[in-house]
């Protein structure tokens, strides 16, 4: 534990306040540096009261967005998924941080977040727009023993839980959906649906095995302006849900259904113990839907996915049932986004 950990330690334990003094002696520095320990703390949204002669005292942080690594560990309560943890208040891509980690030998359920992306990426090498303090962009690294044909359903199983991460927290004040295969949608007051995260998952091949995998999630959190292009799609929680949320309590739940999924998945390699769970949540589901092929487009119903995570599309022309993979061709919602 570092010394800024420490100090935040002994203040929420203490019943009132915690004296310089007391603070010097535990970690055996001096005032200015304690001094210097409590600005920081400051500066990350903690509301501390210093009062000459008592100390220093952490007033309540109930309703506060507190998103740094030591909100996060506290509240990280998975085995391995999370673990380790790399916070950094900016970075250019969790994805590449992930593989550079990778690289260095760290294992499996290594963690990268930050509260600002400058060179985040979407599918298709769309970028990905970070602006800072609002969103959460974390990437996790896995190392599995899968076909790497089986690799793409990890985006469905990642959407998975991101669903019931956002269900659980604010499935009470709004609604939430999958659009296949991996869009997190919210609808508001029986609204129109939007866009609240994405998720792109990279994987480095070696010798005709998989080398690592990494998911990648943005999520649009307390954001509240987006630009034009994107703004008849795009949507946030606090949008959603008239409030500011933590984003801290929601990367917890995502990892803690993360966590479970990918073990019901890693042990039969497809997405059938979860294939009931993701129709669901899947709003394509019955609804008209465009694919668009570019070699040979057509409008169907939506009716499922198989164990594979293709998307199952009766098609208007023939009533034949057409599989769609994940990587071959989008779908859009004859009506409008979904």
């Amino acid at each position: 534990m570092d010394r800024k950990q420490e100090v935040l330690r002994q203040l929420r334990e203490a019943d009132g306040y915690v004296s310089g003094q007391q603070l010097c002696g535990t970690l055996g520095v001096s005032r200015t540096a304690v001094w210097k320990i409590i600005n920081r703390l400051k500066e990350d949204g903690y509301p501390i009261e210093a009062v000459t002669n008592k100390g220093y005292r952490l007033l309540s942080v109930e309703g506060r967005d507190l998103f740094n690594r030591e909100e996060l560990e506290r509240r990280l309560t998975t085995r391995w998924a999370g673990h380790p943890l790399i916070y950094s208040e900016e970075t250019g891509s969790t994805n590449a941080d992930i593989f550079g980690l990778s690289d260095s030998g760290y294992p499996q359920g290594t963690l990268a977040v930050t509260s600002k992306q400058t060179t985040g990426k979407g599918r298709r090498g769309r970028t990905w727009i970070s602006p800072p303090g609002v969103n959460i962009y974390m990437s996790i690294l896995l190392k599995p023993d899968f076909r790497p044909e089986t690799a793409p359903m990890l985006t469905l199983v990642m959407a998975l839980s991101v669903f019931r991460a956002c269900e659980e927290l604010y499935g009470n004040e709004c609604t939430f959906g999958i659009k296949w295969p991996n869009d997190i949608v919210v609808s508001a007051r029986g609204e129109d649906y939007h866009k609240i995260c994405g998720i792109l998952t990279e994987m480095r091949m070696e010798e005709k095995e998989i080398r690592d995998i990494v998911i990648g999630i943005g999520i649009n959190v307390n954001q509240t302006e987006f630009p034009e292009e994107i703004r008849q799609t795009a949507g946030s929680l606090a949008l959603a849900l008239g409030r500011e949320v933590s984003r801290a309590d929601l990367t917890a739940a995502v990892w803690r259904y993360f966590e479970e999924y990918y073990e019901r998945f890693a042990g039969a390699q497809t997405l059938k113990p979860l294939r009931e769970e993701y129709e669901r949540a899947l709003v394509n589901r019955g609804r008209k839907v465009r694919v668009l092929d570019p070699s040979a487009p057509f409008e169907g119903t939506a009716v499922g996915i198989n164990d594979l995570g293709e998307l199952l599309v009766q098609r208007d022309a023939d009533g034949g049932l057409t599989p769609i993979g994940t990587g071959e061709v989008s779908v859009r919602g004859v009506m409008g986004y979904v």
